[in-house]
C-alpha cells in the first residue's frame, strides 16, 4: 500500500508570527500540523515540528496515487491571525520512491515562496523550511508514528505489539499457628473455629477449620492455597488469622509478606518452611490494614514458593496458544515460525453513526498467540479496510491455536468514549497443527457474532497464514510424543475447579496489564480474545456438544448397521465373502492384527481425497447458531446473578431441570450396566451367580477339549446365520443380563 510521506522538521528566518503551523494540501487531502515548539534559547523565527504525515490513496486497481500527476502544496501559516507565511510546491510525479532497507531520505532546506496563483503575495513571506518528501509503504519505519490519512487519531489508532505479563503460581502452604490470643468469653467445651484468610490483590482464599492440638493455642491445617502473581512482583501477600467461633469473626493477627521476597522454584524440590510473627489483631476481619502493634500476637508456620514449573493458563484449555512453563530455563527450542498476514476486510457493517446519520466503522484487528499480542492500525470510516500488515511468532508446540479478532474502535475519540467499549465485529481461530509445513494459505473467513437477536454476519476478513518449519521432520514429529503440559502439571496436578478459578484471575491480570498500555487494549477485547466466558452455561452449547458426541459415535453406528446387514443377508455375495474372510482369519490368527492395521491404512488413504484445503474458521452448524431459540440466546447473554424477572427465571429453571433429568437418567443407565456386570460374581442374586459360574465352568471344559479354531468358527457362523434360522425374540444371554440386579432399587 503506497503512501506519500512528508516529514516536516523545522523552519528558520520566518516573519514575525505568534504560532506557526504547516498545512499540506493535495487533490484529495488537506491536513495541518501540530503547533510548533521552540528549543530553549532558540530564536523566535526558528520553530520546530518534527512531524511525519502519511497520505494514503483510494485507488485500489492500479496501486498508484490518485494525484500522481498533481502537486502537493506545503505552506506555513500563523495559527492566530491566519496569515500566510510562505510555502513550497512539489510535483508528485517527481517525488522519489523509498523501499526499505534503504536509508531514510535526508531532509533539505527549501526557500519559502509566495503563492502568486492564489493571490498570496505579501511582504511577510521569508525564510526557509526543512522537510523531506518521498513515496513509501506501511513497511516504512516512519509509518509507525506518522499521522496517517486513514488513521488520523494517532495515539489510539497505531499498530502496536504487546506482551502479556509473566505470571507465576504462588503456593501458600499453611501448616500451623501457635500462641494465639483466643477470646476468654467462649462457652465451656467449645472448640474454637480458627481459619486463615490469604489475600493477594483482588484474590482471596480461606483455609478449612484448623484442628486443635494438645496445646490449647496450637492449630494445624496443612492446606495449600494457590494464587496467580504477575511480574513485576510488587504486591504483598496478606494473611489474616480469624476466629470464626462466634457470629462476628474476630481478627487475631495478621502478617504482610512482599511477594518479591518469596523463593522461586522450577521443579519439585523441597522449599524450607518458616515461622512468621503475627502483628495487630483484636478487631474484626476487615482490619487487614490495621496498625501494626508491637505486642506479640502469636506466630504462624508457612511454606511459600513461586512455582515456575507450571504453565499459568489464561486461555480456555481447548484453544490454548501456549503451553510453556513460567520459568524460561525450562523452555524447549522453537520448532518453527508462524507468519500471519492481515490483508483486509470486506463488507463490514456500520457500527456507529456520525453526523447526519451516516453509518461508519473504524476497524482494527487483534491477533494473539502465546505471550505476544499484536494490534493493527485502525482504518477510519471504511467498510472495506486494508491493513496489509505482517506479524510472526515463534512456535513451540503445533497443538496450539492462533486467535484473530476484529473490533470497532471507540477509544480513539478520547474522553467521551471512556465508558464505551470497543464493539466486537468477529473472531476466528486457526489451529497451527492443521497447517501444512511451509505452505501459504490465503483465504477469506466470515466474521460471525452471536447477539441477543441471533447470529449475525458482520463481514469477511482476508488472511494469509504460513507455518514455516525449518527443522527436520523427525524433530517436528517428536513433539507429538511429548506431554502437552509441563512436568509439574502431572507430578502435582491442580484440580479442574481450582485451575478454572486461577484462569479467571490470570485473565483479569492480563486485562489490567494490557489496559495500562498505550494505546490500551480494553478489557472487553482481552476477555473476548481469551474466551473468558467459555464455561458459562448455554443451552446452545449443550446441544452443540451433544451433536458432537453423536457425530463421534456415528462410525460405531455405521459399523453396527453394516454388521446387521451382513447378518440379515441383505447382500448374499458380501455375506459369503465375509464368511470366507472370517475363516481365513480364524485359521491364521496371526493375520488378524496386520489385517486390522491394513484396513485403517486404507481408510486413511481413502480419506486423503477429502482432506481440508484451507484452515477452518467458525462453523455455524457445529455451533448450533442457526437454530438457536431467542429465549435461549437471552439466557446465554444474561448476567450472573440474573437480571431477569422471577417468572422468566422460574421457566428457565424448570427447563434446566428437565434437561438435567434426562442427563441423570442416561448416567443412571450407564451405572446400571456396570453394576450388572459386577453382579455376575458378587452373589447379590445367588441363582444368577450359580448359573453364570456353571456356564463359565462348562465353557472352560469345552475349550479344553475342542480346538479353539473350531469354537471360533462355530460362534462366527452362528452369529452370521441366515434369518430363517433366527428367533425374532431376544437371545437368552441378553435376557439373563437384563435380569441381573443393580443398585438402582436401593436409591431413595
Amino acid at each position: 500500500m503506497q503512501y506519500l510521506f512528508i516529514s516536516i522538521v523545522k523552519a528558520r528566518g520566518l516573519s514575525q508570527n505568534e504560532s506557526p503551523i504547516v498545512k499540506l494540501r493535495t487533490s484529495t487531502h488537506c491536513v495541518r500540523s501540530k503547533p510548533a515548539s521552540y528549543r530553549p534559547g532558540a530564536s523566535p523565527d526558528s520553530p520546530e515540528w518534527h512531524q511525519v504525515f502519511a497520505l494514503g490513496h483510494n485507488n485500489k486497481t492500479d496501486g498508484q496515487l490518485p494525484n500522481a500527476a498533481g502537486n502537493i502544496e506545503i505552506s506555513v501559516w500563523d495559527a492566530r491571525s491566519e496569515q500566510f507565511l510562505g510555502g513550497v510546491c512539489f510535483d508528485i510525479s517527481e517525488v522519489p520512491v523509498r523501499d526499505p532497507p534503504d536509508s531514510p531520505l535526508a531532509p533539505q532546506w527549501y526557500r519559502l515562496e509566495s503563492d502568486a496563483a492564489a493571490g498570496q503575495i505579501c511582504n511577510r513571506v521569508s525564510g526557509d523550511i526543512q522537510l523531506s518528501v518521498w513515496i513509501g509503504t506501511q513497511a516504512d519505519d516512519a509509518f509507525a508514528e506518522a499521522w496517517s490519512s486513514d488513521a488520523p487519531y494517532v495515539s489510539h489508532t497505531r499498530s502496536k505489539v504487546y506482551q502479556s505479563p509473566k505470571l507465576w503460581y504462588l503456593r501458600v502452604t499453611v501448616i500451623e499457628a501457635q500462641d494465639l490470643h483466643l477470646s476468654s468469653n467462649l462457652p465451656p467445651l467449645t472448640v474454637p473455629d480458627i481459619r486463615i484468610k490469604a489475600q493477594l490483590g483482588f484474590q482471596s482464599a480461606r483455609t478449612r477449620r484448623g484442628s486443635m492440638s494438645n496445646h490449647s493455642t496450637s492449630f494445624r491445617w496443612i492446606d495449600d492455597l494457590i494464587f496467580v502473581a504477575g511480574e513485576p512482583l510488587e504486591e504483598s501477600l496478606i494473611l489474616l488469622v480469624e476466629d470464626r467461633t462466634t457470629k462476628e469473626a474476630v481478627l487475631l493477627g495478621h502478617i504482610i509478606i512482599p511477594v518479591s521476597s518469596i523463593e522461586q522454584r522450577y521443579d519439585e524440590r523441597h522449599v524450607a518452611s518458616k515461622w512468621f510473627a503475627l502483628e495487630g489483631g483484636g478487631g474484626d476481619t476487615g482490619g487487614a490494614g490495621c496498625a501494626t502493634g508491637g505486642s506479640y500476637r502469636g506466630r504462624i508456620h508457612l511454606r511459600l514458593c513461586l512455582e515456575g514449573g507450571y504453565h499459568v493458563l489464561d486461555e480456555a484449555a481447548h484453544v490454548c496458544s501456549d503451553f510453556r512453563p513460567t520459568a524460561k530455563q525450562l523452555w524447549k527450542p522453537a520448532i518453527g515460525v508462524l507468519e500471519l498476514g492481515i490483508l483486509g476486510a470486506r463488507g463490514l457493517l456500520p457500527m456507529k453513526t456520525k453526523g447526519g446519520g451516516k453509518g461508519s466503522t473504524d476497524a482494527y484487528c487483534v491477533a494473539k498467540y502465546g505471550k505476544k499480542w499484536v494490534r493493527t492500525r485502525t482504518i477510519t470510516d471504511s467498510f472495506e479496510p486494508r491493513w496489509n500488515e505482517k506479524y510472526t511468532w515463534q512456535v513451540y508446540d503445533p497443538s496450539t491455536v492462533l486467535t484473530i479478532g476484529v473490533f470497532d474502535n471507540w477509544h480513539m475519540f478520547g474522553e467521551m468514549s471512556d465508558d464505551k467499549p470497543d464493539c466486537r465485529i468477529g473472531k476466528i481461530r486457526i489451529r497451527v497443527s492443521t497447517l501444512e509445513s511451509n505452505k501459504v494459505y490465503m483465504n477469506s473467513y466470515p466474521l460471525l457474532v452471536l447477539l441477543r437477536t441471533g447470529l449475525k454476519k458482520m463481514g469477511e476478513i482476508e488472511l494469509a497464514v504460513r507455518f514455516a518449519c525449518p527443522s527436520l521432520l523427525p524433530d517436528t514429529c517428536a513433539v507429538y510424543g511429548q506431554p502437552l503440559l509441563p512436568k509439574m502439571h502431572y507430578l502435582r496436578p491442580l484440580g479442574v475447579a481450582q485451575q478454572e478459578a486461577l484462569r479467571g484471575a490470570a485473565t483479569k491480570m492480563v486485562s489490567l496489564w494490557l489496559a495500562r498500555s498505550e494505546p490500551p487494549l480494553g478489557p472487553e477485547v482481552v476477555r473476548y480474545m481469551l474466551d473468558a466466558d467459555s464455561h458459562a452455561w448455554s443451552m446452545r452449547k449443550s446441544k452443540a456438544n451433544w451433536f458432537r458426541i453423536v457425530a463421534v459415535l456415528a462410525w460405531a453406528v455405521g459399523l453396527a448397521k453394516w454388521l446387521d446387514d451382513i447378518r440379515r443377508w441383505r447382500n448374499s455375495v458380501t455375506t459369503v465373502l465375509v464368511h470366507i474372510l472370517y475363516l481365513v482369519l480364524v485359521w491364521y490368527p496371526e493375520l488378524v492384527v496386520p489385517t486390522g492395521f491394513l484396513y485403517v491404512f486404507l481408510i486413511g488413504v481413502w480419506y486423503y481425497r477429502f482432506r481440508p484445503k484451507i484452515p477452518a474458521g467458525m462453523d455455524i452448524r457445529l455451533s448450533q447458531a442457526e437454530t438457536v431459540d431467542s429465549d435461549e440466546l437471552d439466557e446465554e447473554f444474561d448476567t450472573v446473578p440474573s437480571m431477569r424477572p422471577p417468572e422468566i427465571i422460574r421457566a428457565r429453571y424448570d427447563r434446566l431441570r428437565m434437561l438435567a433429568a434426562r442427563v441423570q437418567t442416561v448416567l443412571g443407565d450407564f451405572a446400571t450396566q456396570g453394576e450388572r456386570v459386577q453382579a455376575l460374581v458378587s452373589w447379590r442374586d445367588p441363582r444368577a451367580t450359580k448359573l453364570f459360574i456353571a456356564v463359565c465352568l462348562a465353557i472352560t471344559l469345552i475349550l479344553y477339549v475342542v480346538p479353539p479354531k473350531m469354537v471360533a468358527v462355530a460362534l462366527g457362523f452362528y452369529f452370521l446365520r441366515h434369518p430363517m434360522f433366527r428367533d425374532p425374540m431376544p437371545p437368552a444371554s441378553l435376557n439373563f443380563f437384563r435380569r441381573l440386579p443393580s443398585l438402582s432399587d436401593r436409591l431413595m
